[in-house]
């Protein structure tokens, strides 16, 4: 259908694209003719069955009509092809007999045609028809596109909100999980670990003498040097359900549920060596030292009347231990 005429058809309920599928040349020159006076109506005729099914998938017609007697094929095959094609399947069809048979009519709508006239049909009768069939599938058109754009926006607005979610969970700098969604992970988790009294292990992370790096090295050195370390804490997250996030300035934090200690230690240990492994430069403790960060680690199984402050305190105190015992070390509280 070319753009003039889905012009037309937007703005005249009444406009219809016919096809008379017919073998008889005389039948598709009456029908033309008692249809050529009917404003918007536009006319094609296909006298080969075979070619009906290619012809309507070209031209797009809002109205079929169909002789169901043809040399060769089945009217009513040719109706069930319509149907079972996705690009006609909603197309009305018109079935045209050479006799009012009761049992005909119904094979005809059990075939899946929308109407029967007897041949050839009164012009007033049968203009009366294609306008309605054709507006009741133009109605059809115009609600599926309706339908078919509320549901993009529908997953438009799907797909901002999981943005604004994500943004809203992640830290700016690190794109780790802030503050406010460690708090409300750590609670669910917590009350997860109580249900099923599994194990919850939590690590602390510092970045070591990282005030002195500040002053050194400026605070876009200190920021890159931060992100650096970051990547290295979601890369030690193996699992979904573990959650790398800035706890805040350089302390960072993970949340390993379903972990053991010895779980929880071979993943500190891991990540410990690879933020050394890094080899950023660093002055302290010593001139020519590279960053290093240290780790509290705790695990625990929820009781009943604990909290997931308890984990969190726990970690402190191992990351304390690790900090006064000399850094570059995990503590466990």
């Amino acid at each position: 259908m070319n753009e003039l005429q889905l012009d037309d058809f937007k703005t005249d309920e009444n406009a219809a694209m016919v096809l008379l599928v017919d073998d008889q040349a005389m039948i598709g020159e009456a029908v033309r003719r008692g249809l050529s006076n009917e404003e918007n109506i536009d006319f094609h005729f296909c006298a080969d069955p075979h070619q009906a099914i290619a012809h309507a998938v070209r031209i797009k017609p809002t109205v079929i009509l169909q002789d169901l007697v043809m040399p060769g094929l089945d009217g009513l095959s040719l109706v069930r092809e319509y149907r079972n094609h996705p690009a006609t399947k909603d197309i009305p069809i018109i079935v045209l007999s050479t006799k009012e048979d009761p049992l005909i009519k119904s094979a005809a709508f059990a075939a899946g045609a929308n109407d029967y006239l007897v041949k050839l049909p009164d012009t007033i009768e049968l203009v009366a028809r294609i306008r309605y069939h054709s507006r009741s599938y133009m109605t059809l058109l115009q609600r599926d596109a309706a339908y078919r754009a509320l549901r993009v926006s529908q997953q438009q607005l799907l797909d901002t909100n999981l943005v604004l979610q994500r943004l809203m969970n992640s830290d700016g700098l690190t794109g780790l999980s802030n503050r406010r969604h460690f708090d409300e992970y750590m609670e669910l988790e917590w009350r997860r670990s109580l249900r099923e009294q599994s194990q919850l292990s939590l690590l602390m992370i510092d970045v070591d003498y990282f005030k002195t790096y500040n002053d050194t090295f400026g605070h876009l050195e200190g920021d890159e040097a931060l992100r650096m370390v970051a990547t290295a804490i979601r890369d030690a997250s193996a699992r979904p359900s573990d959650l790398p996030a800035r706890y805040g300035g350089e302390e960072f934090a993970l949340v390993l549920p379903n972990t053991s200690q010895g779980g929880a230690r071979l993943v500190a240990e891991k990540l410990r060596m690879t933020v050394e492994a890094l080899k950023i430069p660093h002055i302290a403790p010593t001139e020519g030292s590279s960053l290093t960060i240290s780790i509290g680690l705790s695990t625990i199984t929820p009781k009943t009347g604990s909290n997931c402050r308890d984990l969190i305190l726990a970690a402190d105190k191992g990351l304390y231990l690790a900090k006064n015992n000399g850094r570059n070390q995990v503590g466990i509280g």
